[in-house]
């Protein structure tokens, strides 16, 4: 299997569509970071037709609040969380902001899958547990958002050869499912 190398902002949306549950990817550019609390603020906003602080058309934004950076660092760990937690804001962030993909561990909600398929986003996962590898990946951090949420705050994060792997393609094929059907025909 190859890797696909993927430029960020994406500004073509078939490299989303042509990406399929399990392949592996490498970003490189801007992406966001996003948790619970910067979520329900965005949501809020939305709900307001006010401006965002940063713009996801075309962006990625990954489910982590990074630690604090060794000196001379740019970033400290990394790790992803859990995106279940988003997922009671993401579909609502998909329709309205044009963000084509979203970052984090575990499995996401039928709502948030169908939402994938209506608006051609991705669910890629990172590798839990290696939050120190994933900031290698870390070119340049920078706070843009709600600075007093701390890790729950919005990063811009310039990052080159991100790992990643499409769990669910914007088609809503999940690895998450295949895998497990994998295993189940493979212990038989």
């Amino acid at each position: 299997m190859t890797v696909k190398n993927i430029s960020l902002p994406v500004s073509d949306r078939k490299i989303i569509a042509d990406l399929s549950a399990g392949d592996e990817v490498l970003l490189s550019g801007i992406i966001y970071t996003g948790r619970d609390a910067a979520h329900k603020r965005i949501v809020a906003l939305i709900s307001a037709n006010e401006k965002l602080p940063v713009d996801l058309n075309g962006q990625f934004i990954y489910y982590a609040g990074p630690t604090p950076a060794r000196p001379g660092a740019p970033s400290g760990s990394i790790g992803p969380t859990t995106s279940g937690r988003m997922d009671r804001y993401a579909p609502i962030v998909m329709e309205r902001t044009g963000l084509c993909g979203m970052i984090g561990k575990g499995e996401r909600s039928r709502e948030v899958i169908d939402a994938m398929i209506r608006f051609g986003c991705v669910y890629l996962a990172a590798i839990g547990g290696a939050g120190a590898l994933i900031a290698q990946s870390v070119v340049k951090s920078e706070c843009v958002a709600y600075e007093e949420l701390g890790p729950e705050a919005i990063y811009k994060l310039t990052v080159e050869n991100f790992p990643a792997i499409v769990a669910i393609d914007s088609k809503g094929n999940s690895l998450f499912e295949s895998g497990v059907m994998r295993w189940r025909k493979n212990s038989a």
